[in-house]
């Protein structure tokens, strides 16, 4: 029986391996994957929420390019290495962009950059309060790739950590509609009779609501933030889960295996676990990649809204919506960017999703 299951797992593997869109799809779950985990060491804000604002530098197209003065704060840093590999550091220095600066008797005169063509103010400020008296490597050029937001954050940075909500919402949903979905499809479908009529009337009135009214309903009554997104979209998505494992119970306990296995004297719970769930599970690998990508879509709808992660926490659907206004102004980009970054990661899931379901069809 082992040696069946690693041979079938081997073909699935093999047939996977031959779908070039499904490998395609998996690297690029990995890859953002990865980029959400570390993201606070790829990015070149590495502030909490990369939040330092620069007023007059908003708005920069990619590429832009400032010399920034870096001021020493008497902030101390007093987080932990692993907390600013997952969290970010806390601003332990004031940035300044400057398009000009001079050393007069131990003064540092700088001119604020201005944009326009506009001629800033000059101002100064004393060498002594950099380390040494070494100003020098405190004035950086400073390279915006994707530019600059309406608050002068450095786009790129908040786009890489925007992933990380975007990425573990759908991993967060989905393993609470799986649990929930699971265990009340198990129930309806296997037990039949009046458990099957309950819980099919409970599955029917949360159907009949909107799926975004609900995901406000409950994440109103469990308030604005982060883990409350989180678990009101999981809440609203075990019902498609629990239909689907409700249907193929009812056909797949009705074989000669099951019947087996009741004969041999197993629990229920060993025959639903052991024996039902691991026959059923190709068209639950699609409903979660599907779910995955519908997750991802009603918390950016929900960031759209207010609803979502709130300020200034970096989220791609909350980017739109702070830039949705510029692309009748001229610069679509800050608008396009947090778009396409979604639609590559939910298209990656329906395309996995797919994938999996093929290589694990046993009838082909």
């Amino acid at each position: 029986m082992s040696k069946s299951n690693n041979s079938l797992s081997r073909l699935a593997l093999q047939k996977f391996k031959k779908n070039v869109w499904g490998v395609f799809s998996f690297w690029i779950i990995v890859i953002i994957g990865l980029v959400s985990i570390f993201a606070y060491v790829l990015v070149p804000d590495d502030s909490k929420n990369a939040n330092q604002m620069h007023l007059s530098i908003h708005s920069k197209p990619p590429g832009f390019k400032v010399r920034m003065l870096e001021v020493p704060n008497e902030i101390i840093d007093e987080d932990s290495f692993m907390s600013k590999i997952f969290f970010g550091r806390n601003n332990t220095t004031t940035e300044i962009p400057i398009s000009d600066f001079k050393v007069e008797n131990e003064i540092l005169i700088y001119t604020e950059y201005t944009s326009d063509g506009l001629i800033g103010q000059e101002k100064s400020i004393d060498i002594g309060v950099f380390p040494n008296g070494k100003y020098e490597s405190y004035i950086k050029e400073r390279r915006f790739v994707f530019g600059t937001d309406k608050y002068g954050r450095d786009y790129l940075s908040r786009i890489l950590i925007g992933a990380r909500i975007s990425f573990f919402i759908g991993f967060v949903a989905v393993f609470i509609s799986l649990l929930v979905g699971l265990f009340m499809g198990s129930l309806a479908g296997y037990y039949g009779g009046k458990v099957d009529a309950f819980i099919m009337w409970i599955i029917n009135i949360t159907w009949s609501i909107p799926t975004l009214l609900l995901v406000i309903a409950i994440t109103l009554a469990l308030g604005k933030g982060f883990w409350q997104v989180f678990i009101a979209v999981g809440l609203t998505m075990w019902v498609e889960v629990a239909r689907v494992v409700r249907g193929q119970i009812i056909g797949a306990k009705q074989l000669q295996y099951v019947t087996a296995a009741r004969a041999l004297g197993f629990t229920d719970f060993r025959i639903i676990t052991k024996h039902i769930l691991p026959n059923i599970m190709a068209p639950l690998i699609v409903i979660s990649a599907a779910n995955f990508a519908a997750a991802i879509l009603i918390e950016s709808g929900l960031s759209f809204l207010g609803i979502g992660a709130q300020p200034p926490m970096a989220s791609w659907g909350a980017m739109i919506k702070d830039h949705y206004n510029y692309i009748v102004l001229g610069k679509p980009y800050l608008a396009l960017i947090p778009g396409i970054c979604i639609m590559i990661l939910v298209m990656a899931f329906m395309l996995i999703g797919n994938a999996l379901r093929d290589a694990l069809d046993v009838k082909t």
